[in-house]
């Protein structure tokens, strides 16, 4: 049971990973389409579009970092519960 929730956690960490394609576009995406939006309605064309486009990209950024941080946290984490629970069931173990 323990190697089931073991496993089931690193498939959350690497669907958590494969999220960042996705993340950094859209935030580029949004950030575009924002500028675009605001360079319309106050005749700034392309000032703001340039500006949230930079914002959108340094969100990608920090959110590829966060995601990451997060991931590589999780993953050593789960490394040592792995070796904790392998060396208290180590069957070369004589008990003494």
């Amino acid at each position: 049971m323990k190697r089931k929730r073991w496993w089931l956690r690193q498939a959350t960490t690497w669907a958590d990973l494969s999220i960042v394609g996705i993340q950094f576009p859209v935030a580029i995406a949004l950030g575009y389409f924002w500028g675009r939006w605001m360079d319309q309605i106050f005749g700034t064309k392309p000032y703001q579009t340039m500006l949230f486009s930079f914002f959108g990209i340094v969100a990608g950024f920090i959110n590829l970092f966060r995601i990451t941080a997060r991931a590589a946290r999780e993953e050593e984490r789960l490394m040592r519960e792995k070796q904790r629970h392998e060396e208290e069931h180590d069957p070369q173990d004589d008990g003494g």
